[in-house]
């Protein structure tokens, strides 16, 4: 008995491992969509897709695990899940080393050792054959990768909040569960600094050198290791899968432990269960309890309620978390409005002897804190210095924008965000703190509404289906459609090599400001809706018993009243019965007349009204 209930802290502890080491590496995937976007020249819409795999490799075993998987062994369909977590992980951080190189395209390229007298104004020169990128279709194994990781979380919250609901009292399973949403919320910060500290370390870090290179971070064209974290968290979450295996199908129910039989017993009813679901254990006679469940659930009008509000506040989360990241990148971390911004659409006269190409991209900063693309765009005749330090010189669009005396000279690289953005991004961090908070609250109390308005043989299906629509109806379109609103406010796409648009280099601020934030708002307040009806309608519930047990029960005496009234008729289908008279009061029968009652003999009679009428 001592062993078991070691047990049971055991698995409350292993699986507040796996809860944290899955948000983990969720939330670095989340942090690593730029990196993704970059390296496979994808849009935002199309990374969108690669994000919600993981979704749809979830909702194709949610149901069946959920509904299934409380008649198996619990604890080891959680390690099977962990495992095959951690090789969706390993997959998807594996296909760098497939790859080759990462190449960007500049105008320096192929002079970083020389100081002086590079040609930035020339006839452009395609010095890259088209050629298919071996790295064109690779993106598909990040999908592939990130969909096993969703088939592999199936069981890890039906079954594993179901099997501690199982064995803990009624009032420590919201502790239990609360213990585990608190460790949860660890993940996304280790997530993100694990995300943040792979963005600045160079994606073929200890093969190129880094002197050599004519990027930096803050470049739109700068890929960080992004596989890295992939790795890491794939070890993680190959750990916290060992102690599952070791675990058993099932443990007492805590108030039970005196009950509980001896552990020989125990074994034998565990094999018996074993034989029965082998000889038993079939799908059509399973699938006839599923529909029936599912009517039973869907039904349940709380349930439904919250699950309509989880699937839109689930929308909101994920297109915020798949690209906050982006977010705080363009809004806070460089300046890149229409205002401060030269896209160079249009030939200036200042350049148009220059023939630049508009699909060049390798951005200038003047000292007027405007953005060239490429320091074609901005007229420049020479250069000097190597690597990040170059500068380019004798710029006639600077020249011409500013009064004489004013340097025509432009350095490599985007101009960096404007002062004031430090103290907006110190506001938005403070918001976005508070709003994450006040979310967190609810998660405890929504399970446990979901756990406590349903029957207890259905709150692994009730989960299960909850886990299903929301991340159909959520996870899967959210981040298509935020990616897909995201990309209407570039301004500058990148070309690929053989022709056709690649990633996003810029985007108007503004622009996705509004968008993104507006459409989280609307979908935030539209799931606040949901929850305050699914209040309203508790409350109605709980206040029926409390309106039986404080009236009176008269009604009860008018029942017995109703049954015993007509005698003659009784004794009309059964004349063996003997008439006593009923001696009613306000307040019910007599004592000495409900005991005669009792003293009668069962008359078998077919009319079940009469005969219960005599009784």
């Amino acid at each position: 008995q001592e062993a078991e209930d070691d047990k049971k802290p055991l698995f409350i502890v292993a699986l507040s491992f796996v809860y944290f080491s899955k948000a983990l590496i969720g939330t670095y995937m989340k942090s690593s969509i730029t990196q993704i976007e970059r390296r496979f020249e994808l849009s935002s819409s199309h990374v969108g897709l690669v994000d919600g795999s993981f979704e749809m490799g979830n909702l194709l075993f949610i149901a069946v695990v959920s509904h299934f998987g409380a008649k198996l062994h619990r604890p080891r369909l959680i390690a099977a899940g962990c495992s095959l977590m951690a090789v969706g992980a390993f997959l998807t951080g594996m296909i760098h080393f497939f790859m080759g190189r990462y190449t960007y395209d500049t105008v320096i390229q192929g002079f970083q050792n020389d100081s002086v007298n590079i040609a930035a104004c020339a006839d452009p020169e395609k010095t890259l054959a088209c050629v298919g990128d071996s790295g064109s279709y690779m993106w598909i194994y990040v999908f592939m990768g990130n969909a096993l990781r969703g088939i592999g979380e199936t069981p890890v919250t039906p079954l594993g909040i179901s099997y501690i609901d199982d064995f803990a009292k009624a009032e420590n399973s919201p502790f239990y569960i609360a213990c585990l949403q608190t460790i949860t919320l660890l993940g996304p910060i280790f997530g993100f600094l694990l995300g943040s500290y792979c963005a600045k370390l160079y994606v073929d870090i200890g093969y190129v050198d880094m002197e050599s290179l004519t990027i930096t971070p803050r470049d739109a064209r700068w890929v960080g290791a992004w596989w890295m974290g992939f790795l890491v968290s794939s070890a993680l979450l190959l750990m916290s899968s060992i102690p599952f295996w070791f675990l058993p199908r099932s443990l007492a129910k805590q108030e039970e432990d005196a009950d509980r039989p001896s552990p020989a017993g125990e074994a034998s009813e565990q094999a018996d269960d074993a034989v029965v679901n082998s000889h038993n254990f079939k799908l059509s006679e399973v699938a006839k309890g599923f529909f029936p469940s599912l009517k039973r659930l869907l039904g349940t009008p709380a349930y439904f309620l919250l699950l309509c509000g989880s699937i839109l506040k689930f929308n909101s989360i994920m297109g915020l978390f798949t690209f906050k990241a982006k977010y705080m990148e363009q809004q806070f971390g460089q300046s890149a409005s229409r205002a401060n911004f030269l896209i160079g659409k249009n030939i200036l006269s200042c350049n148009r002897g220059c023939s630049c190409s508009a699909e060049e991209w390798d951005p200038v900063c003047s000292d007027s804190g405007i953005t060239y693309v490429s320091p074609c765009m901005a007229g420049c005749l020479s250069s000097s210095g190597h690597g990040k330090n170059t500068v380019f010189h004798n710029c006639s669009c600077v020249s011409s924008s500013f009064p004489p005396g004013n340097s025509t000279s432009v350095r490599l690289g985007q101009c960096p965000h404007a002062k004031d953005c430090s103290s907006s991004f110190t506001s938005y961090m403070v918001i976005s703190v508070l709003s994450s908070l006040v979310d967190s609250l609810g998660v405890t109390p929504g399970y446990m509404v979901i756990i406590r308005c349903i029957s207890p043989e259905l709150k692994p299906l009730a989960l299960g289906i909850q886990t299903l629509a929301t991340r159909t109806l959520g996870g899967i379109p959210a981040p298509v459609y935020f990616g897909a609103l995201i990309d209407l406010t570039c301004l500058k796409w990148s070309v690929k090599r053989c022709g056709g648009r690649g990633a996003c280099r810029i985007y108007d601020s503004n622009m996705y400001r509004i968008i993104f934030l507006g459409l989280i708002t609307c979908l935030t307040g539209s799931s606040y809706f949901f929850i305050i009806a699914v209040i309203v309608l508790l409350r109605r519930q709980f206040k029926k018993p409390q309106q039986e047990t404080e009236t009176p029960q008269p009604k009860a005496s008018n029942d017995i009243e109703l049954k015993t009234s007509n005698p003659i008729e009784c004794e009309a289908n059964n004349p063996k019965t003997p008439t006593q008279p009923h001696n009613i009061k306000a307040g019910g029968l007599s004592s000495i007349d409900t005991q005669e009652e009792m003293q009668l003999p069962e008359i078998p009679d077919g009319d079940g009204v009469c005969s219960s009428a005599q009784r």
